[in-house]
């Protein structure tokens, strides 16, 4: 197994525990829905679908969905939660950076914060845009760096080994410039739109210790430090402390998120 493959299946194993987090990610699905322009009768995938959110309110809205994740538990949870909406998707076990799907198969192709954990942002992006078809939409939710999880994955890559050559940090997709930059020619129109997700929690402890057991980077950082130097999981957890005490409002941890919209030419 390469590196990129090894890479995938630790997050593989690490996502398989996301499903309580779900709620929070469900209205921010229903603002990139809309801001894609998702319509009924189109043909949409779903890439890193999760639990799927976006999946299923795409499909609520009339759209013929097909939905992909790396991780068969999340895949479990996303066939649950069609069957409980009344809708029908088509769902797929599979890698972004390796879609099973033929060329210009869809209309749009989504992903909410999911395409952003695939290694090789190239790949990925190559393979979206492969199977979408000429005038079709492109559109994901991203975390800007410089808000609450962008600062959290930083302090995270600080406290990590670092990962194989050539993987990307997630953070970057939150950046315009960059987004741009990885779009280049093979798109028109690029568009871009800000929002919140809030995620309830009762105190910044409460949602740490939420996180840490839910979102993969998370758990894998826990796992390390707690055999290898607790005395620094425990630096770790007081830095992270105050980035998440600046966010807390009202018994919700507020994250600002990035959509991004184009159309392939």
């Amino acid at each position: 197994m390469d590196s990129f493959e090894a890479f995938k299946a630790v997050q593989k194993q690490g996502w398989a525990h996301f499903a309580p987090l779900e709620m929070a990610t469900t209205i921010p699905a229903a603002r990139l829905v809309k801001f894609a322009g998702v319509r009924a009768g189109q043909r949409v995938l779903d890439v890193a679908c999760g639990t799927g959110v976006v999946a299923t309110t795409a499909a609520r809205a009339g759209a013929k969905v097909t939905g992909l994740d790396l991780t068969p538990e999340l895949l479990e949870r996303a066939r649950y939660n069609s069957q409980t909406a009344g809708v029908e998707i088509d769902w797929h076990e599979g890698d972004v950076e390796k879609l099973p799907f033929p060329d210009a198969a869809f209309d749009v192709v989504l992903s909410q914060f999911g395409h952003i954990f695939a290694p090789r942002p190239a790949v990925a992006l190559a393979e979206m845009l492969r199977v979408l078809k000429p005038g079709g939409t492109i559109a994901f939710s991203t975390w800007p760096p410089d808000r609450f999880f962008g600062r959290t994955f930083s302090l995270v890559g600080r406290y990590m080994p670092p990962p194989p050559p050539g993987v990307a940090p997630p953070v970057q997709w939150g950046d315009q410039a960059i987004v741009k930059q990885r779009l280049g020619g093979a798109v028109s129109g690029i568009a871009f739109d800000t929002s919140t997700m809030l995620s309830p929690a009762l105190s910044t402890r409460h949602f740490q210790t939420i996180t840490e057991r839910t979102a993969a980077p998370l758990i894998k950082l826990v796992e390390t430090l707690s055999a290898s130097d607790p005395q620094k999981l425990a630096a770790f957890r007081a830095e992270w402390d105050t980035i998440v005490a600046e966010y807390f409002h009202e018994n919700t941890i507020q994250q600002d998120f990035l959509m991004t919209r184009a159309t392939k030419n």
